[in-house]
């Protein structure tokens, strides 16, 4: 089975590969199609928006084709950034933006008010047209700077609930046990399973 992974983000794919090692799965990325379609996240929802990266990718290629959505869901910023995670500086995505805006918005916030979760939703969109949801969550809080240099996105800011450290400070193997990407993918890979 062909499975295209519905992304150009590198942290993304790093993370999605080495959890869908799959016997009878080929993972295919952007790299080895020449036209990569531009799919707008026009969704209200992380639900949405993966749907219509997935089924976008599928469209296209005709291919089985998994995309996720994910944002982190601040407490004390009634849940912002939440859908535009990855937008939440401006158009570009630029993470250390976004990271900036965060930490200035959360500036003079108490320990105990920091709270936030990363949430993730994977889609799987299938060429006859079926579509497979999962879902998962990591709880945590922010912190008052950047601590870490591995993972990508807000991994540097957010200190998941049983650590003292930031995400970005957890080994790809540490991360993918807690975070809220392993887990949907944990989901996901066992439907792709049963699939095989």
């Amino acid at each position: 089975m062909r499975l295209v992974l519905a992304t150009r983000n590198p942290g993304k794919i790093r993370e999605m590969r080495k959890m869908l090692d799959l016997p009878g799965l080929n993972v295919l990325t952007f790299e080895e199609f020449p036209e990569w379609p531009q799919t707008e996240e026009t969704g209200e929802t992380l639900e949405e928006n993966a749907i219509l990266k997935a089924e976008g990718v599928r469209d296209r290629f005709g291919l089985a084709a998994l995309a996720d959505d994910s944002g982190l869901l601040v407490d004390a910023l009634d849940g912002r950034p939440g859908v535009h995670s990855s937008r939440y500086a401006g158009p570009r995505g630029d993470a250390e933006l976004n990271m900036d805006r965060l930490l200035a918005e959360l500036h003079g916030v108490p320990a105990p008010e920091r709270s936030a979760r990363f949430s993730c939703v994977i889609a799987i969109a299938l060429p006859g047209g079926e579509l497979q949801v999962t879902r998962a969550e990591c709880e945590g809080s922010i912190l008052t700077r950047r601590e870490g240099s591995g993972g990508f996105g807000y991994d540097p800011v957010f200190c998941p609930s049983g650590f003292d450290c930031s995400m970005a400070e957890l080994s790809m193997e540490e991360k993918n046990v807690i975070s809220h990407r392993g887990k949907a993918m944990r989901a996901a890979r066992i439907l792709l399973e049963a699939m095989l």
